[in-house]
């Protein structure tokens, strides 16, 4: 019997009744800033110059063997006769082989030296920080909380009643 007494309440109110909406600016009791930390690697060079040694000749003394060997070969074959000849042949080849890449590099040039620049990549991490301010006021006994990119002042509230 209460449910159906209640019920008949509820339905002539809700025929009956009547509603208004109005905004209400609540006081801020408290803002608090948020922090998100967002770390982004940036990349930059780093440059500088170096002395590198160059050399002008890239002889390793074959060139100087190719020709000690056989200027020794023909004096050899000068020297002697019968199958020494052939023996002081093959020794003077050998030992103008020897004498001649020896001497062709100690003749080599002294190395030059040639600035490069030389770079390398690094990376400087960077923080930044984003703020967001939750924003706090109090309504009927409620705590309302409001986000903003600022501290606020009031919140707006939109109210409505019903009678």
């Amino acid at each position: 019997m209460k449910k159906l007494i209640v019920g008949s309440i509820f339905l002539v109110s809700a025929l009956f009744g009547e509603t208004f909406t109005y905004t209400e600016y609540l006081p801020v009791t408290k803002s608090e800033p948020n922090y998100r930390i967002v770390t982004k690697r940036v990349p930059y060079q780093e440059c500088w110059d170096e002395q590198v040694p160059v050399s002008s000749s890239s002889s390793d003394g074959t060139l100087g063997a190719v020709i000690g060997g056989a200027a020794g070969g023909i004096l050899g074959h000068q020297v002697g006769e019968g199958s020494g000849k052939t023996a002081a042949t093959i020794g003077g080849a050998v030992i103008g082989t020897l004498v001649g890449k020896s001497l062709a590099e100690k003749q080599q040039p002294a190395p030059g030296y040639q600035i490069v620049k030389r770079c390398r990549t690094k990376y400087q991490e960077t923080q930044e920080r984003i703020l967001e301010y939750k924003n706090y006021a109090n309504f009927n006994g409620h705590q309302i909380i409001k986000f903003s990119n600022q501290p606020l002042k009031q919140i707006p509230v939109t109210v409505t009643v019903t009678y």
